[in-house]
């Protein structure tokens, strides 16, 4: 099972990659959002997940998410905001665009694996 891990941060990218590699998933990095589609330009159906950091260069989060749905629009793969914002607008902004779930940073590992059952388990029903 592979994640993409969007995030301008390496080191944020290297300490979620070691949370979704105790889920038994396969983390790919992207430091913005034009290297998601990138990856995403290869396949959809090899990925998962995909965890968009709302700020990041090039294009964010929420542009990302944003596109991959206007390329896709049955695109199912779940996508999860993670950010260091977490005002009801912006999770609105993020859940009206199509995303999963949001999760605010700093995060626990516990609290990161949580939502990403949660948000895997939405996909499943």
């Amino acid at each position: 099972m592979k994640v993409i891990v969007a995030d301008d941060s390496q080191v944020m990218r290297m300490i979620i990659e070691k949370i979704v590699k105790t889920l038994g998933y396969q983390a790919i990095h992207a430091g913005n959002g034009q290297e998601v589609l990138s990856v995403l330009e290869k396949g959809f159906k090899d990925i998962d997940l995909i965890l968009l950091d709302w700020n990041m260069p090039v294009m964010n989060g929420l542009e990302t998410l944003t596109r991959i749905k206007k390329i896709d629009p049955d695109c199912d793969i779940p996508i999860l905001m993670v950010s260091t914002e977490s005002e009801d607008d912006k999770v609105q902004q993020a859940m009206h665009a199509g995303a999963g779930g949001y999760i605010s940073k700093p995060f626990t590992a516990e609290t990161l694996g949580a939502v990403i059952r949660q948000v895997k388990e939405k996909r499943s029903v």
